[in-house]
């Protein structure tokens, strides 16, 4: 496998396989890096996961162009975890 590095510090990228998947991974933490076939199978895994984990969990919803993003919010948030409470 070619090595990667890491697009913010240029350190080479470690790599590690999960499943059918190949993870590049920055040593010092500046991201995880994967490609879009990979990112699909991780999603999936994630999904059989909650699928087979318990019945009060739910899988992530599948993303599709027909989908439309949530409506304005007349509140504008003062911090992300306000979001959580409106």
């Amino acid at each position: 496998m070619e090595s990667l590095s890491c697009p913010r510090c240029s350190t080479e990228m470690t790599h590690r396989v999960l499943g059918d998947t190949t993870v590049n991974t920055c040593p010092d933490g500046h991201g995880v890096f994967l490609e879009r076939a990979d990112l699909g199978s991780l999603v999936e895994a994630e999904n059989d996961w909650h699928r087979n984990a318990s019945q009060h969990t739910a899988p992530m919803p599948r993303i599709t162009s027909d989908m439309a993003p949530p409506p304005k919010s007349s509140h504008h948030a003062r911090a992300w975890v306000e979001t959580l409470f409106s």
